[in-house]
């Protein structure tokens, strides 16, 4: 900890670090899906199920677990959790039925916790002008661990196979297991901490989701905004590596390498968010993305030409999100984990909702169905964006 209780620019690297290869661990199926579809022999719309699992049971494990983040050390807690994720990704590694891989990938789901913990323990402990950036820097890790998982994953997969991918990824969650009490120091000061029992902690997040609206209307936002973001690409690799397109895994993972940009821009459009206001940054980065979503049809019939909507989408797509968080992180400290945990919820929810209908739509109704449900969303997001905005203020 540096002065006044504050992280040092080397411990918000590390927990941006922490949170790339936790969050890495639900993503590297995205490009590799088709092969493990045609390894277990199971179709494109029942391999959907993997994903969208994984994420309902997410919400499942944020709505019970991460409370205790304002009752216990997060620390400890995010070491317990992130050990359990490594079994679980070993489980994963080992599975040779589709149903023991579908179970490990949903118990990993509901111990990942820490990549949700990390923003609320990193909000209190940075100055409050800083709140966006820091806020950007590791919503800029969970890009990068995304970027990694899913352009790994696709070469990975294509030179030694879909297993490879997961041994490497227990390898990356044991260094992070062994970092993790390094880059979180103990906390210098106690903190206010609610009382009773842990049925009246969970009662909380209810009456807290009661009383902060707001938090509800950025959530449902940013849920149907992580929606969109699995359809697309959950899709977007059935699409392309199909007999009609006949591109590799290796191409999706490329393709994938575009959220580079997003490492780049997000932390920015924080800064500037911090300057202008987050509802008012969200309104103007939410038309963006349906802009590039809007192009996703017209241009998806080529590896090359459907870089152009991704670009635009991985340039502000991930910044409704940071913008959103800053609204309730702004609010004090002894709730922020709890309001966290309103919002995680919701978002994997949408998640999981668009992890299903994005594959069992392209199953049905190809490219052009996944299109036209993601365009419906991402309108729906910017409308609400504006509205919120014009009701409230930027701020």
């Amino acid at each position: 900890m540096s002065q006044a209780g504050y992280l040092s620019r080397a411990q918000e690297y590390g927990l941006a670090a922490t949170t790339a290869v936790v969050t890495a661990n639900a993503y590297y199926i995205h490009p590799i899906i088709g092969e493990v579809a045609r390894d277990f022999g199971v179709s494109d719309g029942a391999i959907g199920v993997v994903p969208a699992l994984n994420q309902i049971a997410l919400a499942i494990g944020i709505f019970l677990l991460l409370p205790l983040g304002d009752r216990y050390s997060n620390r400890s807690l995010c070491i317990l959790f992130v050990s359990l994720q490594t079994l679980a990704m070993l489980g994963m590694a080992l599975a040779a039925q589709f149903a023991l891989f579908t179970l490990a990938s949903t118990l990993l789901g509901f111990v990942t916790i820490a990549p949700y913990q990390l923003p609320a323990f990193a909000s209190k402990r940075v100055a409050p002008e800083r709140l966006g950036q820091v806020t950007a820097l590791l919503t800029a890790g969970v890009i990068f661990g995304i970027l990694v998982a899913r352009v790994g994953a696709g070469i990975v997969t294509e030179v030694y196979g879909w297993r490879t991918v997961y041994w490497i990824a227990a390898s990356l969650m044991i260094a992070v297991t062994l970092m993790l009490p390094i880059t979180m120091q103990s906390e210098t000061a106690p903190e206010k901490r609610p009382t009773g029992s842990y049925r009246e902690l969970l009662a909380s997040v209810i009456s807290l989701a009661k009383q902060h609206k707001d938090v509800l209307h950025s959530a449902l936002i940013q849920g149907l905004n992580f929606g969109c973001f699995t359809a697309v690409w959950l899709a977007l690799a059935l699409h392309l590596t199909s007999p009609a397109l006949g591109y590799g895994v290796d191409t999706v993972g490329y393709l994938a390498g575009i959220g580079a940009i997003s490492v780049l821009t997000t932390p920015r459009i924080g800064r500037w968010a911090d300057h202008v206001g987050p509802r008012r940054a969200r309104a103007i980065v939410a038309v963006l993305q349906s802009a590039g979503i809007a192009l996703l049809y017209p241009f998806g019939f080529s590896a090359w030409a459907v870089l152009i909507p991704l670009t635009l989408i991985n340039l502000v797509g991930p910044s409704v999100d940071v913008t959103s968080r800053m609204i309730f992180l702004a609010l004090e400290p002894a709730i922020r984990t709890r309001l966290t945990t309103i919002y995680i919820v919701i978002m994997f929810i949408g998640g999981g909702i668009g992890s299903v209908l994005g594959t069992a739509i392209y199953d049905g109704y190809g490219w052009a169905g996944t299109c036209l449900l993601v365009a419906i969303a991402s309108a729906t997001i910017s409308f609400l964006a504006w509205a919120n905005y014009r009701r409230i203020g930027a701020r």
